[in-house]
């Protein structure tokens, strides 16, 4: 069992930058991939990064490359996710997920633990 933990979210202009991150406690951190998912108003839930069990690879959907990093340091059993150049259409609550295994994923039925989100609100 592993229990994430989202922190970080909050409003922003767009052009702005936060910073979320996922803090995970219960079983070891590394011994999963994590990934990023959002969920606006009145939308499914989307991927938005994934990482391997190490950090040493990553992916991203293509409304955030470029823009947004995922990286995590399992030595604080954390993950995070650095978001820059913020968008207005970047609104949403934003989950942290860990899938037992090396590799990430994109798709959010693979993954075994979820957090409970935080709000990111990007104004224009």
């Amino acid at each position: 069992q592993v229990q994430l933990v989202e922190s970080g979210g909050g409003l922003v202009q767009a052009g702005g930058s936060l910073r979320l991150s996922c803090a995970a406690s219960g079983r070891t951190f590394s011994a999963y991939a994590m990934g990023w998912f959002r969920q606006a108003p009145g939308k499914e839930r989307e991927f938005v990064a994934t990482t391997t069990w190490n950090g040493g690879g990553a992916s991203y959907a293509d409304a955030v490359k470029g823009r947004f990093t995922i990286s995590r340091d399992n030595a604080k059993n954390t993950g995070y996710l650095q978001m820059n150049n913020l968008k207005p259409e970047d609104t949403a609550v934003y989950y942290c997920a860990a899938r037992g295994g090396l590799h990430g994923s994109s798709a959010s039925w693979q993954y075994d633990y979820w957090g409970q989100g935080t709000q990111v609100t990007v104004s224009s």
